[in-house]
Formats: structure tokens, sequence, C-alpha cells
């Protein structure tokens, strides 16, 4: 078995870079869209957004190269991490470790 992830979408904000342990982490949010027709015939565009976290070399790229509505192949895993909040209670979220990207171009769409 394997985990693994490939999504094509446009960034949702500039990457973000920090140094951790001597490596670089770069995080940014891309959004995919899937288009479909409700019961009435018209035409719907959902929006998926998917939180992208890489590092070392590929981080360094994608925080020199990537910009907010930039579209981008990304290929990697999904990680599922859990936190407690100020409350108590306990929060999930999930990201992709992008292992692979491909620079799309092009405009984000209207």
């Amino acid at each position: 078995m394997e985990n693994q992830v490939q999504l094509i979408g446009h960034l949702g904000m500039n990457p973000d870079s920090k140094e951790i342990n001597k490596s670089v982490k770069t995080t940014f949010t891309l959004a995919t869209n899937t288009v479909y027709r409700d019961s009435d015939g018209n035409k719907k565009t959902m929006t998926d957004w998917h939180n992208i976290i890489a590092w070392g070399g590929l981080a360094q790229t994608m925080e020199q190269y990537l910009k907010k509505g930039d579209k981008v192949g990304i290929s990697g895993r999904l990680v599922t991490r859990s936190y407690e909040n100020a409350e108590g209670v306990k929060k999930y979220f999930t990201e992709v470790v992008a292992k692979d990207m491909l620079m799309l171009g092009g405009k984000k769409p209207e």
C-alpha cells in the first residue's frame, strides 16, 4: 500500500519559509476546483483548500519561484496531525508533504 496524492491547483498565498534544524520548511495553501452541474442544470464550482508543506531543496525552490495565483502540480503524501486548543479540544488537520512539484504557469482563473 502506498500513501500518495497528486494535485493540480493555484497557490492561495505566497509560500512562507522558515529554517528549522538547519533545513528549510516551506508552507502554502493550494486551491483545487471541481466543476459540476446542480439538479437544475446550473454550472457550479466547488473549491477545496489543501495545506502544502515541503522541506529542503524543494522548499527552497518553491520559495524562490512560486507566488500567489501560480498554477502548480504537487505530488506527495498525506499526513494527519492533531493538537489540543486552548479550550482543551483536540483538533485534527491534514496536509500534503510535497515530494515533487511541476510549475504549470498561466494565469489563475477569474
